[in-house]
């Protein structure tokens, strides 16, 4: 099959499921679309109700969205045409569409490393349904939409480094990718080393004249991007390196989890804790466990994510998807809140395309029964999830 009709019918199936689990129940916080009405205004506030909201910072009598703005860049066309108003109700149907677009070229991008059709069914069903793509696209809000832009600009980056490593595609999802997720600036050295040539063992050294004037140019559009939100921040809040998360209002789950700053050492026991071993804790029949909503276990969540120990490490390209993965992992490991409500560790999508390729790099043909019984276990345990997402939203 070729990899593009595969993308697509798996970009199709995939959104029907989130587009339907996503409508039962959600979380409308609407933060990007009244943030995009304000950009149309040339506001950096927004107008609309969401005073003293948690994840919201009020300053000088205004009140602003602490998220990377890129996502509410993006929704600008939609809200100019509709009306921001119209548009609300239409989150849970963009949010699946957004998610569906990562499933379609999650396909793609394992297609450039498995071969047989049915191990790339099986891993694009592990990324859409044992991740945390699927319970944060049925949560809803202004928190996970960042992440569902942010994850397709990292796929449309890992397939244009096994493609065609122009460098100003690279340059701009270096760029675009901090702008919707910050610990995504970790992945610039990647882009650069490609751009260079890095990865194509034939070439030589990439410390050529011309290869290092290619990996300038995508460190160059990152300094852009991050010079638009430093001068973003300076308008908000009189200051480049002020964010608003250290000033946004916590939930009171969350109350008490900053007293080390935003970012920490102090906080890594923590983090790796919702990452690596947090267990589920005892609910009412007839489901007896649910999630605490703090975190799960990855190997909970995605048992099959062992199969990164089968990745051709030997490959410069594989070793270096692996170093950047713990790379963007790492800010997440530092940062005070650890996500909430979540199934998992939601920040480990940031990492999950570059997990992908270890898993997929291991599996040239046919897929062991196995690691398909393992993803079938993710898939029931994401189904899991879903259910204890409506019951916090109805909670």
């Amino acid at each position: 099959m070729n990899s593009w009709r595969g993308a697509v019918l798996a970009g199709l199936y995939a959104f029907s499921v989130f587009w339907v689990t996503a409508h039962v129940q959600t979380v409308f916080r609407w933060d990007f679309y009244f943030l995009a009405d304000a950009f149309l205004h040339g506001r950096t506030w927004v107008e609309y109700p969401l005073s003293g909201a948690i994840d919201t910072v009020t300053r000088n009598g205004h009140v602003y969205v602490p998220f990377a703005p890129l996502p509410a860049a993006l929704l600008m066309p939609l809200v100019a045409v509709f009306g921001v108003l119209p548009l609300l109700p239409w989150e849970p149907t963009i949010n699946a569409a957004l998610a569906a677009t990562s499933a379609a070229l999650a396909w793609a991008l394992i297609a450039r490393f498995a071969d047989g059709i049915r191990t790339r069914i099986w891993l694009t069903a592990f990324f859409a349904f044992s991740t945390a793509l699927w319970s944060i696209t049925v949560r809803g809000g202004v928190w996970h939409t960042g992440q569902l832009v942010a994850t397709i600009i990292t796929l449309v980056g890992l397939l244009e480094a096994t493609g065609r490593r122009r460098p100003w595609v690279l340059g701009l999802v270096a760029g675009t990718g901090f702008l919707a997720r910050a610990p995504l600036l970790f992945a610039v050295p990647f882009y650069a080393w490609i751009a260079a040539g890095g990865e194509q063992e034939s070439v030589g050294s990439p410390r050529t004249r011309a290869g290092l004037a290619r990996a300038a140019l995508v460190v160059g559009m990152a300094v852009v991007a991050i010079g638009l939100a430093g001068a973003y921040n300076a308008v908000r809040f009189g200051s480049p390196l002020e964010s608003g998360y250290g000033l946004a209002v916590l939930p009171s789950e969350l109350a008490g989890t900053r007293e080390h700053g935003l970012f920490s050492v102090a906080y890594v026991t923590r983090n790796l804790d919702l990452l690596l071993w947090h267990l589920p804790v005892a609910a009412a029949p007839p489901l007896f466990l649910l999630p605490d909503g703090y975190g799960l276990s990855v190997f909970i969540t995605s048992p099959a994510i062992v199969m990164i120990g089968w990745a051709d490490y030997r490959r410069p390209f594989i070793l270096a998807c692996a170093l950047t993965a713990l790379a963007v992992l790492l800010p997440s490991l530092l940062y005070y809140g650890g996500g909430w409500l979540q199934v998992g560790f939601r920040y480990f999508l940031d990492p999950m395309p570059f997990v992908l390729v270890l898993m997929a790099s291991g599996w040239r043909r046919e897929m062991a029964s196995l690691w398909k019984v393992l993803i079938a276990i993710g898939i029931l345990v994401g189904i899991w999830g879903v259910i204890f997402t409506y019951l916090s939203v109805l909670s």
